[in-house]
């Protein structure tokens, strides 16, 4: 990106560097997760959140208590979202059938995929719609049934996001989509603080190298909830292999259809074979204890990576505190 600047150096050359963003966890840490927390983590945990010695007490939580207190916030999300759905649906003048129907929709226990944010072309919100077929098999399931949230905004001007964000309600409009993909209007910060504490799953699948960051899966990770991305922003740094899920490998295709394609495959691969079956694997207590040692895996190693305080940490010792030690501001020559 800068290496016009430097036409004499290499890509490895370049002097420009990069601190990922990270989000304020008292935002966005819901109160039945702040309760485990501060039983868990040492005292004062939140005035040094950005130290990863302070986050390894999570992986004491019982799976039970977490599967619980997850449990009881996707409860919530979906009480929610069926009293917006209905209010929806009455303000479009929909019968009293069809608001009664949405006001049951959701079931608290499908599988819960969030996908809520701008709905910029390249983040490709209906890349998961590439195969109907295959998605209508995956959502009728009746012994693993999966479910859809969608939320966000287009920007006005952007009559490509917006035709994106009119296909996917339309879709939620029809058989057999209708009550298992909603789409909940005029997102706001209540609506998705609501979808990032309360899904199972967190759906990001821009069109890699175009993600700057993608905060909002961050702030899923601190309610135990597990990502779904490809390799671009955060999560190319972020994903270990246990402590979510990926799709793809990180490359690109100098065709986007091609990339597109290749990326949606990907998806439902990833989808089909890894996040549904680990999620519907349980014990004798109805528990699914692999996809919970994710869930503690990912608070534990991504929650003090990806927060604010690390982020000004990383601002003041890596480019403030150098900057105003900094005598000049010329460039070295190479070699010298």
């Amino acid at each position: 990106m800068w290496a016009g600047l430097w036409p004499w150096r290499s890509e490895e050359e370049i002097p420009i560097g990069h601190i990922t963003n990270g989000v304020h966890v008292p935002t966005w840490l819901a109160a039945q997760m702040r309760v485990l927390y501060d039983r868990v983590l040492p005292m004062n945990w939140y005035l040094r959140t950005g130290e990863p010695q302070v986050w390894a007490g999570f992986e004491s939580v019982t799976p039970g208590e977490l599967w619980e207190t997850h449990q009881s916030l996707k409860n919530r999300l979906i009480v929610y979202s069926r009293t917006r759905l209905a209010a929806q649906a009455q303000r479009r003048g929909m019968s009293d059938a069809i608001v009664e129907k949405l006001g049951q929709a959701l079931n608290p226990e499908a599988l819960t995929i969030g996908f809520a944010r701008r709905f910029a072309p390249y983040k490709r919100a209906d890349l998961i719609m590439r195969d109907m077929a295959l998605i209508a098999r995956v959502i009728t399931d009746s012994d693993k049934p999966v479910q859809f949230i969608y939320a966000g905004k287009a920007h006005p001007a952007d009559d490509l996001g917006k035709s994106m964000l009119q296909r996917i309600y339309r879709l939620a409009q029809q058989e057999p989509f209708v009550g298992k993909v909603v789409v909940l209007e005029d997102y706001d910060i209540n609506l998705g603080r609501h979808i990032v504490q309360g899904v199972d799953v967190w759906l990001n699948n821009p069109r890699r190298p175009l993600e700057a960051s993608g905060t909002s899966g961050q702030k899923v990770v601190l309610n135990g909830g597990l990502n779904c991305s490809i390799l671009d922003g955060w999560w190319a740094e972020a994903f270990d292999g246990a402590n979510g899920f990926a799709i793809g490998s990180g490359k690109v295709h100098v065709d986007q259809n091609i990339q597109d394609e290749r990326d949606a495959a990907s998806l439902y691969a990833v989808l089909t074979k890894e996040v549904i079956p680990l999620f519907y694997e349980r014990d004798a207590d109805d528990l699914p204890q692999k996809w919970i040692s994710r869930m503690k895996r990912a608070v534990r190693t991504l929650g003090w990576r990806f927060n604010a305080d690390r982020m000004v940490m990383d601002y003041v010792l890596h480019t403030y505190v150098p900057a105003a030690g900094g005598l000049s501001c010329e460039m070295p020559e190479m070699g010298k």
